[in-house]
């Protein structure tokens, strides 16, 4: 009786071992079990949230929760990184970065870099074309530059902001042409405006802002700051191809805070991946002219400070440069 109560004992404690190593288990598994925010770096109705709100609708059926997108503008990024820095790393508060990562650190808008955040990987990438109106008197980029350096600091080309990735593109471009102009940072919702109004002369805006304008016959596009040509505007050069050095792409992805769990990244990554190659996410890319291109995690990082070396280099170039991260 006493042999076969020890054994009973030994079995229960057995037992109750294994629930015990199994429950940590089953609530690793869980994840996700509430919803999950989308931080938004700009405001709604923009190509940043239009493209951040299907692709958390798509990753929603992937993950089997909600993911909810909120708009955190201000800052060129800086309040939507700066609270997903500071949020529980848990994997319920995601940030849909994209090159403003690397603009509002290195201008000095929050005190940290951009890998003060953990990254998921990249989604899609765009390049950020130079464009005038349709009936200017510029047909290349070419003739553009040779009328800028025949008299310096008298055309105006517009961007989103100061200090923001299309100003940078602008910085670059111009800095490769030696050619000096007025850069007007009017914001998002001016700068297609100020072009077509005669308020500026050019501009350089994402691919998704200004291929609708394109396609309609309101823009011209005359180069984009990028490594080759763009599928989804084969016929616009590249500033490198008309031998000027510059290249800055615009990206998109997602980050998490510091510290998440590398199994909630993993399914994270996955979700995002299997979205960003979804159908519905595939046509709007056809419609607004951006290229899906998921990129790992390792990948994404070593592009980051690739582009993060290149942005401060320009930054710095422009007297921009203001980074307040501790060295």
């Amino acid at each position: 009786m006493t042999q076969q109560m020890s054994r009973r004992t030994v079995l229960i404690v057995g037992a109750s071992a294994l629930l015990g190593l199994a429950a940590p288990a089953a609530g690793q598994d869980a994840y996700p079990s509430k919803t999950i925010e989308l931080i938004i770096p700009f405001a709604a109705g923009g190509g940043a949230d239009i493209e951040g709100r299907l692709l958390a609708k798509e990753m929603s059926k992937i993950l089997g929760a909600d993911i909810v997108p909120i708009n955190k503008p201000g800052g060129g990024g800086a309040v939507t990184y700066a609270h997903v820095k500071n949020a529980k790393p848990d994997g319920y508060t995601l940030a849909w970065n994209s090159t403003s990562i690397l603009t509002s650190t290195n201008l000095g808008n929050v005190p940290f870099k951009q890998d003060a955040l953990d990254h998921i990987g990249r989604v899609e990438w765009q390049p950020m074309p130079f464009a005038v109106k349709a009936d200017a008197k510029w047909k290349t980029f070419e003739e553009f530059v040779a009328d800028c350096k025949a008299s310096p600091s008298t055309y105006k080309v517009a961007n989103s902001g100061a200090g923001s990735a299309t100003h940078v593109a602008a910085l670059a471009l111009m800095e490769a042409a030696r050619c000096k102009v007025v850069h007007l940072p009017v914001g998002v919702k001016r700068r297609n405006a100020s072009v077509l109004s005669g308020e500026a002369d050019a501009m350089v805006a994402p691919l998704t802002g200004a291929i609708n304008l394109a396609r309609g016959g309101k823009l011209r596009l005359l180069a984009i700051p990028s490594a080759q040509r763009n599928p989804v505007v084969p016929d616009v050069p590249t500033a490198q191809e008309l031998g000027f050095d510059a290249s800055l792409d615009l990206f998109r992805g997602l980050s998490v805070p510091k510290g998440t769990p590398p199994r909630i990244k993993a399914k994270l990554a996955y979700a995002m991946t299997v979205a960003a190659k979804s159908e519905a996410f595939q046509e709007l890319a056809g419609k607004s002219g951006f290229t899906v291109d998921p990129l790992p995690v390792g990948d994404f990082e070593r592009l980051l400070e690739v582009e993060d070396a290149k942005v401060k280099r320009i930054m710095q170039s422009a007297g921009l440069y203001q980074s307040k991260a501790a060295n």
